[in-house]
Parts: C-alpha cells; structure tokens; sequence
C-alpha cells in the first residue's frame, strides 16, 4: 500500500507540474500591452547659401548659435552690386524721361494725323517712337528690379528658427550662387525615427499618444527625461530593418518607418539622440 501511496503521489505531482507549465506557457504567450521601440531624434535640416556669387564679407554666427527668423546671419561684398543698381536706376531714370518726351510729342501731332496735316510716314515715326520709347522704359525698369534683387541677394538670412549646426565656410571665401555657407537646425518639428515590425501594424494608428524615454538623465531628478509624443506617420510602405536599428525581431523582418513626434519637446531632444519609444496597446 506505501509503495502505491507513492507512485500516485508522484504521478499527482506530474500531472500538476504539467499542468503548471501549459499555464504559464498560456499566460507567456498573452497579448502584449505596452509596445517598446527604439529609434533616434530626427530633426529638419537646411544648407542656406546666398542667391547670388561673391566673397563672403562677414559671418554673424557661430556652431551652436540660436537664431530666429531675419536675422542677418552673412553678407558679401557688395560694392559691385551697388554700383549695378545705382547704373540701373540711371538707365531707368533717362528712359522715363525719353518716354515723357515721347508722349507729349504723340499728343502734340496725332491730331494732325487725321486731317492729313502731316505725312502718313511721320505719323508712322511718331508712333514708332512713342512705342519704342515704352518698351525701353519697361525694359529699363525691369533691369532695375532684377539690380535691386541681386543686391539683396547679397544679405543671407535665417528663414526660420534654428539651430547653427555647422559653418561651412569663412570670410573672405568666395562662394558662388547656391554654395552652402551653414546649415540650419530647425527647432521645430521634432520627431522620433522608429521601425515597426509588421505584426503590430494593426495596433498602431495616427494620433496615438506614447511616451518618449531618453537615455539621458535629468540633473535635477536623476531619472531619465520623459516626453509625451504623438503618431503622425506610418510609411505606407514596408521595408527591410536598417542595421543600425535594434528590434527584438531578426533584423531581416519587414518592418514600417513611423514617426512619433515630440508634444513637449524643452529644447534637450538632440538630433541623432537614442531614445526608447513606449505605446500603449490597450
């Protein structure tokens, strides 16, 4: 009876450690609730460069200035281009005055025109005149406009709120049009890069809150910093996983680009920052 007593017991405990182990295999394979991924801080770039050519006269910015939108950041030598407008203006000034001339000898003689006072051939010259003497103020004027904008061309200005994240060049380079003189760091938007895997495609939506965890601390508190962020992008497309991105999947698995963008961002969001993302699937 003891030896039967003993084989039941240890065949109980079996079966309650088998079943124990189905359980928790049940329970280890329950939905996830909080979706974790990593990515880096992206933020707009722009290389600013003049619209026009020239030697750089002076830079007002340094790598790591805050600027806001207008302010001077560079200008050339603007010594020919002064020159070029006040040129223009001059050629604007003496065909208006020759189309003035032009008009009133018009009014003068088209009367005469109709009665055949004068000749069929200097009514033609007259009216020649007055229509040649138009277009070369027009053109005149144009070429005074087209003055005007080269010289303001020669003025770089910031056209947004930003971050000087580097300076190419130096004064006294000489740079043609086009040719980046810095590149410009804008403020906002600031989002977070992350890829996810295709099985959680379904959970994601636009607008769904998440959290946004820094590997940096706070002096202060000595936690990680936190941010709230938003989903404003889901590539429509899917793609392979870059290698430097790190997914608990296998890096061959085809993934989506997603952009969860910064509600709070306080200026401590780098470009390039690693951060931990965290959306709630519940």
């Amino acid at each position: 009876m003891t030896k039967k007593k003993t084989a039941a017991a240890v065949i109980a405990a079996l079966i309650a450690v088998t079943a124990g182990i189905i359980i928790y295999g049940r329970n280890d394979r329950r939905p996830e609730k909080t979706l974790t991924l990593y990515g880096n801080i992206e933020i707009r770039q722009t290389d600013l460069s003049f619209m026009t050519g020239g030697q750089v006269k002076q830079l007002n910015f340094d790598e790591g200035d805050q600027v806001k939108k207008g302010d001077l950041l560079a200008v050339l030598d603007e010594r020919d281009y002064r020159a070029g407008l006040a040129k223009a203006r001059a050629e604007e000034a003496k065909s208006m005055s020759e189309k003035e001339n032009a008009d009133r000898n018009y009014k003068r003689k088209i009367a005469l025109c109709g009665d055949n006072t004068i000749s069929s051939l200097e009514c033609d010259q007259i009216k020649n005149l007055k229509n040649t003497a138009e277009s070369a103020y027009l053109y005149a004027k144009s070429m005074r406009e087209i003055a005007e904008n080269q010289f303001e061309y020669t003025k770089l200005t910031a056209p947004e709120d930003g971050i000087i994240s580097s300076r190419i060049c130096e004064p006294g380079t000489t740079v043609q049009k086009g040719q980046p003189v810095c590149t410009l760091s804008k403020t906002k938007p600031v989002w977070v890069r992350v890829y996810l895997p295709e099985k959680y495609l379904g959970n994601i939506r636009y607008g769904m809150k998440t959290r946004i965890i820094t590997d940096s601390s706070d002096l202060k508190s000595g936690k990680n910093k936190e941010y709230t962020g938003t989903v404003g992008f889901i590539s429509p497309a899917a793609e392979f996983t870059p290698k430097t991105v790190q997914t608990t999947d296998l890096r061959t698995d085809l993934v989506y680009r997603v952009r969860i963008y910064a509600d709070n961002d306080d200026g401590f969001l780098r470009l390039g920052m690693p951060v931990t993302v965290k959306i709630d699937l519940r």
